[in-house]
């Protein structure tokens, strides 16, 4: 057999071999139904947004107050497009439960209501009404980070270089698009921001202003947070859940993870775990602590660890 002919019949039934795959594990595929998002237009989506929120860093072009209208018009028109693709994509494939929406059709085929493609808009165009009141938020968030860090020397380092102000970007995105219930989407775009960060913040946590993550690699932030007003965190810090069942179905809509009130710091390493864990006001969790039960306001609380001696020893000789 030639070696060409050999190939192509061995493509053949590595084909049909991963077909067959298809069929015998179904629950990782997606070939019925509507389109899903596509998490490429999701990027640019967020990529416009955040222009559209911080003008003049992240645009290709210069601005000025005579351009700035039309500039941010397009932008606009552009965001506005893409969510409502995308939204409509996210509400079709979970219709399944309520009759899935037939295209054109004025109302939704079982429950009578909006289609999904009208649903879309309206939320497009609430998120882009949302935009002054995101912006507000995020100034002092901004402001947060440029009072508790030194290394910073100016606001623009920190809009331009800073992986904890980005992810918080993409959070309240997303957190708006989670209060008006759209699935998927919002996932999509905080886990775009964890893996451009290393910063994992879930949309449906609550997040006060003046909010401030230095460093942030390792950073984890669970679904039914709860943080108050002007919090401090760094690097490698977890608020999550206390346990990890095998069936996480009863737990799936329950409140697992805890509340931080105003004016927290919590440092590097540490663990707070719990729906009922209650950090209070003013309390400081030191680096690598591990938490489960509530801390009363002002409190302090750190890791000691054991003595340890330093050996001194003669250095080796060179060549050994």
């Amino acid at each position: 057999m030639p070696r060409d002919a050999k190939a192509a019949g061995m493509l053949d039934e590595t084909v049909g071999r991963i077909i067959r795959s298809y069929r015998k594990h179904g629950g990782i595929n997606h070939m019925r139904g509507p389109n899903l998002p596509a998490r490429a237009e999701i990027t640019r989506t967020i990529e416009t947004l955040v222009s559209i929120i911080f003008p003049g860093f992240f645009d290709r072009s210069d601005l000025d107050v005579s351009t700035v209208r039309y500039h941010l018009g397009t932008q606009c028109a552009e965001a506005h497009g893409q969510l409502v693709d995308q939204i409509n994509k996210c509400f079709r494939y979970f219709c399944a439960s309520e009759g899935r929406c037939r295209p054109g059709a004025r109302l939704c085929i079982i429950r009578r209501r909006k289609t999904c493609l009208d649903r879309a808009r309206e939320i497009a165009r609430d998120l882009l009404e949302s935009l002054p009141s995101i912006r507000k938020v995020l100034y002092t968030d901004v402001q947060a980070a440029y009072e508790g860090d030194p290394a910073a020397k100016s606001l623009d380092e920190i809009i331009l270089a800073y992986p904890g102000l980005a992810a918080i970007t993409v959070y309240r995105v997303a957190h708006v698009l989670w209060e008006k219930k759209v699935p998927l989407l919002p996932r999509i775009m905080t886990e775009y921001a964890h893996s451009r960060t290393g910063i994992d913040i879930h949309p449906g946590a609550t997040i006060g202003e003046s909010f401030m993550i230095d460093h942030g690699t390792g950073v984890v932030i669970g679904e039914t947070t709860r943080i108050g007003r002007k919090v401090r965190i760094y690097q490698g810090v977890t608020l999550g859940a206390l346990s990890v069942p095998h069936d996480a179905g009863p737990y799936r809509w329950k409140r697992r993870h805890p509340t931080i009130e105003d004016e927290v710091t919590i440092y590097a390493g540490a663990t707070i775990l719990g729906g009922r864990t209650v950090i209070g006001r003013g309390a400081v969790i030191g680096g690598n602590v591990w938490i489960t039960s509530s801390v009363p306001p002002g409190k302090k609380v750190i890791f000691e660890p054991a003595l340890c001696s330093i050996c001194r020893t003669r250095p080796a000789a060179p060549g050994r």
